[in-house]
């Protein structure tokens, strides 16, 4: 493929039962994004399910790691590789300790932050010169471990706003290809 594709990657653990979890609001964005293409996701020999298609007129690979998000790099690397990729067309969208659930935030660069997959990630591309977009989750109750927190599924009343969530999320990424970084996040960063 030629460098006018993206890759967009969302994170997340595999299987039914971390479906609803926290860190699997990266799967929960990738899929709408998917519906939106009109296309499902099939398996890749990345260890990735991946999508191909248009997003808002922009050519999209969209792909979940098949693999746990702490082993993200690999699969990410691969498809980077195999779709030819260059790194600043690479979007991960992950869950956030930092932000406050509902807040959004698009950036290019930076650290890993505590972030497991984000650290893998970075360890197998040797950069992290690419575009997070961060969806925020709180941070945990009490003296609760966030590692614990970030593989419960949201409460109640989180629920009720999720879905409108990840649709935010979901546009923010469309903005982002289409518009570039800085009216993405204009637009959308809270």
């Amino acid at each position: 493929m030629t460098d006018d594709v993206w890759l967009v990657v969302g994170l997340g653990n595999p299987g039914p039962g971390y479906a609803g979890n926290r860190h699997n609001v990266g799967f929960m964005v990738a899929d709408l994004l998917a519906s939106r293409m009109g296309a499902r996701f099939k398996s890749h020999k990345s260890r990735a399910d991946v999508v191909e298609g248009r997003l808002a007129g922009t050519r999209v690979v969209l792909a979940k790691p098949r693999t746990y998000m702490n082993d993200s790099g690999g699969p990410v690397s691969g498809l980077r590789d195999f779709f030819k990729v260059p790194l600043d067309r690479l979007v991960v969208v992950h869950d956030e300790l930092d932000l406050p659930y509902g807040g959004l935030r698009l950036k290019f660069g930076g650290g890993d932050n505590g972030h497991n997959g984000l650290k893998s990630i970075r360890g197998s591309l040797g950069s992290g010169e690419f575009h997070r977009v961060r969806f925020g989750i709180g941070r945990p109750p009490g003296r609760m471990d966030a590692a614990a927190f970030v593989l419960r599924d949201f409460g109640a009343a989180e629920r009720k706003d999720l879905d409108l969530e990840v649709e935010r999320s979901a546009d923010a990424v469309e903005a982002l290809l289409t518009e570039g970084l800085d009216r993405a996040q204009n637009t959308y960063n809270t």
